[in-house]
């Protein structure tokens, strides 16, 4: 059975994206502020963005000869001049690839290598990582500029290089150029653990934000709008970059989550609708100093990156009374699923404009309403590939063009979606995808652990997956709470913070598997509901 959105089709763009969110279809003037960063009260109107990222392109093919098709990274918290960077190298005819800048120099060192960035704008906070990755990858000091307006070290501010009085024409596209020309490089987490480039051209995002734009029908000028999230990853591309520009809306941009900075910000601003994460709506709920501030400006907020459970969305509003809706989707697809208005205890909602569905069992076949399976979409917001990995590229979508998203939802007969499970292997954290295999092979380097299998396991505490690990352990020794302690040390020791074994280490007989080997992560996830209490 194949499920269609109860939305009608949208019309797909045929242009560039520049041309799309400067094509203005809300009348705004060019004195209405767009973007405020909340930390320096910095604004760009809309007039002034146009201008200031026109310069930015000049500036780009004038100093740095960067050509259509050149890809610039960008390594930095929300603030901004983010937008500026992104569309200004889109009107140059470039490519932009956005880097965590959480991100310590070897994971930027492999994201400015497969992306072939040649130009890196990097915020003087995290300069030094920035330093360690360019002369690990040879781009020279000379193409790395910085945020603000400091020169550091000899690394000079982009502004005092690239903005100068002339401006160009953004780079035009035919339409079929628009649907084969990669615009962004965004990175996420493959299940062996090496990050995949993204490949979204400029028609999928076009297509993105008109999906977007179609759902959320109640935001335009009026609207101020503030996420949580990071300008790195698909939904501050969207959101908060791209649909605010064409919503003619005024968007908040700030760094920093915690429950402190947000609700200053609401009050100040007088925020009216929020992107956010369910690690962020614990944190409101939890912390006493939200109670102190005046936050009731706000009339909805979009949770999404993680399931939100029904019993934090209900004691949320019963503190706030502000009504929070799910989404669903993924950097390869944009928002898949979305609650138009209310929201249905436990769904991720019904699907955007113009995506298609098809739910498959174990063995392939076409599922129909309340069956659970593999969720498959079709959509033009879907990706063009994975950069430099044609295997996973033709694994991910079947013949039909459909996309595997691996995850296990079923559909009620009113078509609003639920996702039961990640049928994938990785493990979903707030910031980054964690891939089991490769803590499971440190485990196995451990003198007395003779198997192991690290699975997700979800922490009400922390609103998100953290890994946890079950081990067998050799003859001759004996299971105790300090060998669990010293073996979890030894993993944590060897990989990132958000990489450790914070659910712990749990002692198992037999690692369960199949008759081919593969662990089956399922009857451990069971397995785990008993064993970790919370």
């Amino acid at each position: 059975m194949i499920f269609k959105s109860k939305y009608p089709d949208i019309k797909i763009p045929q242009v560039g994206i520049y041309q799309y969110v400067t094509s203005n279809p809300n009348k705004i003037p060019d004195d209405k502020v767009i973007y405020v960063d909340g930390v320096t009260d910095r604004s760009y109107t809309f007039g002034e963005f146009k201008h200031e990222s026109k310069k930015f392109a000049a500036g780009l093919q004038d100093q740095l000869e960067f050509k259509r098709g050149d890809v610039l990274a960008i390594f930095s918290p929300n603030q901004v001049d983010y937008p500026i960077a992104v569309l200004g190298t889109i009107a140059a005819g470039g490519k932009v690839t956005t880097a965590n800048p959480k991100y310590e120099a070897t994971d930027l060192s492999y994201q400015l290598t497969d992306s072939g960035a040649s130009v890196l704008i990097v915020h003087p906070e995290i300069l030094e990582v920035a330093i360690e990755a360019s002369i690990n990858v040879k781009i020279p000091a000379s193409r790395i500029l910085l945020f603000g307006d400091k020169e550091i070290k000899g690394y000079k501010p982009y502004r005092s290089v690239l903005i100068n009085d002339r401006e160009i024409e953004p780079i035009h596209y035919t339409p079929e150029e628009a649907k084969s020309t990669t615009a962004y490089l965004v990175y996420s987490s493959g299940t062996t653990g090496k990050p995949k480039g993204i490949e979204i051209t400029h028609t999928n995002m076009a297509v993105i934000l008109t999906q977007t734009l179609t759902v959320e029908n109640k935001l335009g000028p009026h609207s101020i709008i503030m996420g949580t999230g990071g300008l790195c990853h698909i939904t501050g591309m969207d959101r908060i970059i791209h649909t605010t520009l064409i919503r003619g809306a005024t968007t908040i941009i700030h760094p920093d989550s915690s429950v402190e900075t947000i609700c200053e910000l609401i009050q100040k601003f007088k925020i009216t609708f929020i992107y956010t994460d369910p690690t962020i709506i614990l944190k409101l709920v939890n912390d006493p100093l939200a109670q102190q501030f005046d936050i009731s400006s706000v009339d909805m907020i979009i949770s999404g990156a993680a399931p939100l459970s029904d019993k934090l969305e209900r004691k949320f509003y019963e503190m706030f009374k502000i009504p929070i809706l799910q989404g669903y989707g993924l950097t390869e697809t944009g928002a898949v699923l979305l609650c138009p208005d209310t929201s249905v205890p436990g769904s991720v909602g019904i699907l955007t404009p113009n995506m298609k569905a098809k739910l498959l069992s174990d063995n392939g076949h076409e599922l129909g309403y309340n069956e659970p399976g593999e969720l498959w979409i079709h959509c033009p917001s879907i990706m063009k590939s994975y950069l430099n990995n044609k295997e996973a590229t033709e694994a991910a979508f079947d013949k039909d063009g459909f996309f595997c998203t691996g995850d296990i939802v079923y559909v009620d007969e009113q078509e609003n979606f639920f996702v039961i499970d990640r049928k994938k292997e990785m493990i979903k954290g707030q910031d980054f995808d964690v891939a089991p295999s490769e803590l499971e092979s440190i485990l196995l380097t451990h003198e007395v652990v003779s198997d192991a299998a690290v699975i997700g396991y979800y922490s009400e505490k922390e609103a998100t997956e953290i890994p946890a690990a079950y081990v067998t352990i050799k003859n001759g020794h004996k299971q105790s709470q300090s060998l669990a302690e010293e073996i979890q040390s030894f993993v944590d020791e060897k990989v990132l913070p958000y990489k450790r074994l914070r659910g712990g280490i749990m002692f198992i007989d037999r690692i369960p598997k199949n008759a081919s080997g593969k662990i089956l992560r399922r009857l451990l996830k069971e397995k785990l509901k008993n064993d970790i209490k919370e």
